[in-house]
Parts: structure tokens; sequence; C-alpha cells
């Protein structure tokens, strides 16, 4: 009885919305479901990355990077991403669900493709590669596997996961001392050095151009190393030396793309295709559909392999000889007599071929006519062959490898290259510089310059503007202690100055503002004054005497003083009333925040009553009104001298209260 086994994962539904339904694919790192998203009634593709490198942070650091990457990326000729995470102690991305196959599948099916269909599979590759370069990524596992063929014809790319950005370090991806890829279409430069950018991709699209006309890679060892010792020792050939068929253009094409040197490659897959789209002008060639590898009758069946690998076809046996005396006609390997073409019998060598009726002059006994003709075209095409080269050697050697430098100073950058390329040299990119003058992106100098001779294929090196050199003053500096401020622009080459201003909203001690505005460009030491706070500005104390305690500390507590209460006494301010305060109106402007105290009234003064006993009348009534004291004399016995008072003398009296004094004889 034969046992089923089923996936575990199909029927899971991940973060309560995509539920894996059937499994596509399956490799060494990932596997790709079927899967429905729930929320939006769509299917949709999501890879799951394998069990046993979900706790590897390297491997997840990779797939969230393929999610980051290709989420940049908005391009029809681009798988999207729509989602990623993790659930269930799955790590996942979710994808547009390509229906169709894999390149690699097509080529399996269906061996070498004709140029048109060549042309047709890799100008959507690139269109979407050029979206990625422009985008700033570098693809760096491009091959027949990432591209993907819906059943009506689209291309995509598709498997960002060694995506990185090229403002980056551009080193290539390595887990445990590995390098991740597929070696038959690595580039010299990341197997030497682990580097890679924008043109590691148009080497392998160039090796995938080789496959897609071949069959097969370039290049096949026992094992790995040996396949990458040939990429960096070794030049791709060209693909007619295997399907004669193919244009010299295209072989040119194809070296242009896999020279081993970077800087003698295309920029990018933009500047590729322009030099695709080019080679289909020049030859000419009408556009095809894509091959889906499927047939128009029947789209879900598989097509039998047609075209597999050509190699140098075997020489024919001839057949078996004819009895001696017989005439003999020798059949080469792939060749058969034609349409209108009758042999004749014979004796001896003096058979003969008649075509179309007529009969030809005898022939040399032994060896056929056609095949004389064939030497005698073959001999002419290399006398032919020798004198051009001749030519083009003297040519060469004389002024026809030389070729003057454009004028490539004030152009942008793209129309620079162009202009390199047409004058048959090669542009290289010294560090850019700022320029008062010349705006961003275009060319301030170019060694050799312009009218230079310069041989053909070397090195034109171009320094690009990056135009004015501006710095600026982060807005998030503003209502930061000046000692920060200074700190964070030690490293801006600007003149920082500070002045002083009362403010009631930034504490003393940060700045309020900046002159110029913070984020304005400044030039390179051009002076930058930040506007520090002193808090708030002096306050005049009001004038609150007479006012209740309570009224007169709320007014000052809105002008920001602290306010202390203390008592006293006044003749002149009602008891419970303010009848002093400290420092006064009269004492200038305070700092805001500073102590006031304010005083109270509890009642007049008090005065200690004097001993006027023994004194004359006049004499009692003057010191106890000197004291603040009113007299209220009484006579007892005829007389000038007081006996008595009340109240007592040393008593306590508020000033004022009245004392009675006794008059009677001394």
């Amino acid at each position: 009885m034969e046992t089923v086994v089923t996936d575990p994962v199909v029927g899971l539904v991940l973060e309560g919305r995509y539920r894996l339904e059937e499994r596509l694919a399956r490799g060494g790192m990932s596997t790709v479901y079927a899967a429905t998203d729930l929320r939006l009634h769509r299917t949709v593709a999501v890879k799951v990355m394998a069990e046993h490198l979900a706790h590897d942070p390297a491997f997840v650091d990779r797939f969230t990077r393929e999610a980051r990457a290709t989420a940049m990326l908005s391009h029809v000729n681009v798988v999207s991403v729509s989602d990623q995470g993790s659930d269930q102690g799955l790590v996942y991305l979710v994808m547009e669900l390509v229906r169709g196959r894999t390149l690699r599948d097509l080529l399996q099916a269906r061996g070498r493709l004709t140029v048109g269909e060549a042309f047709a599979v890799l100008e959507p590759v690139l269109a979407g590669l050029t979206a990625a370069h422009r985008a700033g990524i570098a693809h760096r596992d491009v091959k027949p596997e990432n591209v993907l063929i819906s059943t009506d014809g689209q291309v995509k790319v598709a498997d960002f996961g060694l995506a990185r950005a090229v403002a980056g370090t551009g080193q290539t991806s390595h887990t445990g001392g590995v390098l991740i890829g597929t070696v038959a279409y690595l580039s010299p430069e990341q197997l030497e050095r682990g580097r890679s950018d924008a043109r590691s991709d148009v080497y392998a699209a160039g090796v995938m151009l080789y496959e897609l006309l071949t069959g097969h890679p370039p290049y096949a060892g026992d094992t790995p190393l040996a396949v990458a010792y040939q990429h960096v020792h070794h030049d791709v050939p060209a693909p007619s030396a295997e399907v004669a068929s193919v244009p010299w253009q295209v072989d040119e094409l194809v070296t242009r793309t896999t020279r081993r040197d970077p800087a003698a490659r295309p920029l990018d897959a933009g500047a590729f295709l322009a030099e695709l789209t080019d080679v289909r002008a020049d030859l000419g060639l009408a556009r095809v559909p894509v091959p889906t590898g499927r047939p128009a009758d029947n789209p879900t069946a598989t097509l039998r392999p047609t075209n597999r690998p050509t190699a140098p076809r075997p020489r024919q046996p001839s057949s078996p000889g004819p009895r001696d005396g017989d005439p003999r006609t020798e059949v080469l390997g792939g060749m058969r007599p034609g349409r209108g073409t009758t042999v004749l019998p014979g004796t001896g060598a003096g058979a003969t071929t008649h075509v179309g009726g007529a009969r030809p002059a005898p022939v040399r006994p032994g060896v056929p006519s056609h095949i004389r003709r064939r030497r005698a075209r073959f001999a002419l095409a290399l006398v032919l062959l020798l004198a051009v080269t001749i030519a083009a050697i003297g040519w060469w050697l004389g002024s026809g490898r030389w070729t003057d430098v454009p004028d490539l100073v004030n152009q942008d950058q793209d129309t620079a290259v162009g202009m390199l390329q047409e004058a048959g040299l090669d542009p290289v990119f010294g560090e850019e510089q700022f320029s008062e003058d010349v705006p961003a992106g275009v060319v301030i100098s170019a060694e050799p310059a312009a009218g230079a001779e310069a041989i053909r294929n070397s090195d034109v090196e171009l320094v690009v503007s990056k135009g004015p050199e501006r710095f600026s003053v982060d807005p998030a500096l503003v209502n930061q202690p000046l000692e920060a401020v200074q700190a964070a622009l030690e490293g801006v080459p600007v003149a920082l100055l500070s002045r002083e201003e009362f403010d009631s909203d930034v504490p003393a001690g940060s700045v309020i503002a900046f002159e110029p505005a913070a984020g304005a460009p400044l030039k390179r030491g051009e002076t930058v004054t930040a506007v520090v706070s002193q808090g708030r500005a002096p306050v005049d104390v009001p004038n609150v005497v007479g006012q209740s305690p309570d009224a007169a500390q709320d007014n000052l507590e809105q002008l920001g003083f602290t306010v202390s209460r203390d008592e006293g006494r006044s003749a002149e301010v009602s008891t419970g009333a303010v009848m002093a305060v400290s420092p006064g109106p009269g004492d200038g402007a305070q700092p805001y925040g500073s102590d006031v105290t304010i005083t109270v009234s509890i009642g007049v003064p008090q005065v200690t009553v004097p001993d006027v006993r023994g004194q004359s009348a006049e004499e009692a009534t003057a010191a106890l009104e000197a004291a603040g004291l009113q007299v209220q004399s009484e006579t007892f016995i005829a007389g000038d001298r007081v006996f008595n008072q009340s109240p007592k003398a040393g008593e306590v009296v508020d000033q004022g209260s009245t004392v009675r004094i006794l008059i009677s004889f001394g």
C-alpha cells in the first residue's frame, strides 16, 4: 500500500490572514506555497523559510532584506512583495503569485532558443533589473531559476534575497564563510573579492543570454571551484562557436556584457537594455512572443525538447561501397541530393552528375564537383579574409586604434557616458566634487581632456559635480541647551556665535532660534548666530499697599514673584490690610521669580506710657503727647504737680490712647 506524505504546513493560517493551500516549490532554504489572503480574498504566494534556518539571524536578515528590497520596487517585470512576518515559528514573506514556469523549466523543455526568442525573454528581465538598479539595488543572483514566465508570456524577475543597496558596502553575502549564489552566473569580482554592484547583474544577464542561445551555461566542471576558476581566468566564448546561426553582433553583445573587468561592461541593466535594443535594430529582428514552453492549442501540456544544445555533428559514414566498376556517389553528413538533381550511373571514374538535365563538363576522377566548388569558394574567402585582416591591422596600428576624447565638461553624467561609448572609450569615475558653478550630476572635468587622442577602449576619468556644498543646522537643536548645540555642530564647518535675549517660553541657557534659521543652506565657514534665552524679563513690583493679603499675593504671583508674608502695625492702614511691600515699586524691576515680602497690618502701633508723676501739668502733657498719647487731666487739690496717672507708667498701650493725670499740690 502506497504511503501518502502530506506537508504539515498546508492548512495553517498565518497571522490569521494567509491560509496555506498548496506547496508549489521547495528548495534548501525555503518553500513556496499557494495561499489565500482571507482579508482581500485573493490568491498569493507565500515563501516560508526552512525550519532549520528560522533561528539563524543571518538567514532571517536575508529574508527580511528580500522583502524590503523588493517592496521598494514597483515594476511590471518584478515579482511584487506585499507583506512579511513570522507566526507559529514560521518566518515568511507574501508575494505575487505567478502562474507559469521558470526560465530554467523552459530551457529544460526547449533547450536553446532562437535569437528572437532569447531577446524576447531577456528584454523584460533587463527592464525589471533596470528598475532595481535605478532604485539603488543590485539583485546579485540573476539566473534562469529566478526568472518567472507566466502562462500568458509575462516575464518577471524574482528572489531578491541576495539584493543589497548599491550605496552600501557592496559585499556579497556570506554565511559561515560560504559564498551565497549560483557559481555558474557569479561575476569574477564576486568570486575574487566578494564585491558586487549593478555591473555584476549585467555579467550574470550576459551569461544567461549565452545560455538562452546555446542551451547551457558557458562553463562546466566537476566542482563549483572548477567553474569559478573559469569565470575568473577565461573569457566567455562566443555563442556562434556552438550555434552558427547566431549573428556576430550578438556574439559581440555577449562579449561586452561578460567582460571580466567590471569597468568594461555596461554600467547597469539600463545600458545593457539600450545595447540590446540597438542590436535588434541593426539586425532588423522582428519581435516574437515570449516562449512559454507550452503549445498554443494545449497550454497545460509540457513540450518535449525540440532543440537541445547543439554540438558539432559527426561525419556520417558513407553508404556501403558499390561493387568495382559501379558509380560512387559520396554524400556528406547532413547533405542529400537536392530537387532537380539526378545521379546517373556510369562506369569507373567517368560517373557524372546532371543538374536540371544539363550535362556538365567532366570532373577530375574521385572528387565531386560540388566539393571542388566549395574548396574554391573557401580559398577565395580565405584570401579576402587575409587581405581584410592585413588592412585592418594596418589601420589599427596606424590611426584606427586612436580616437578623440569628446568634450564632456558640462554634460550630464548619462550623456557623457553615452558620448564616451560612441567614441569607443570606457568611462571611469573619480571622486565626486562640490561645485558652486556646475549643477549636481554634471561633469566638472575629464582626464584626458577634450580633443586629446586616446587609445580605443582605454579609460577616461570623469569627475562629476555634487552641486554646491551646503550645510544646515538641524531644526531639532532649537530649544536645546547651548552646550548641546555647540557639541552637535562641532563637525559642521560653520562659525557659531551667540547672543542673549529674554524669553518667556524658553528656559534660560537654551537656544531660542538661529540666524539664519535652522535648516537653511549654509556655505562652508558661514556664520550662524544662536539666540540664547536669558529667561523671563525683569518685572516691576506693583503697589499692593491697602489690598487684602490674598489679593496682593495673587497679583504678585501672576507676575512670577514668590511671595512671603510678615506682620506689622500701622496707624495709616486698616488692620488686616497690606501696609508695606519689599522690594517696593520704587526699587526698580526685579528678576522673574524673585522673592517679594508683603507686611500685613495687625493694628496701630503700641507705645509705653512714660512716668510723668511729679511733673508739672504742662510738662506731663508734653511728654505724653510726644509718646503719641492723648492727655486728660483732673485737679484733686489745688496745686501744679502730677500726683497720679492712669494707665500707670510702664504699661504698653495703643498709640493714641488716653492717659488720665491727677493734679495736686506738690
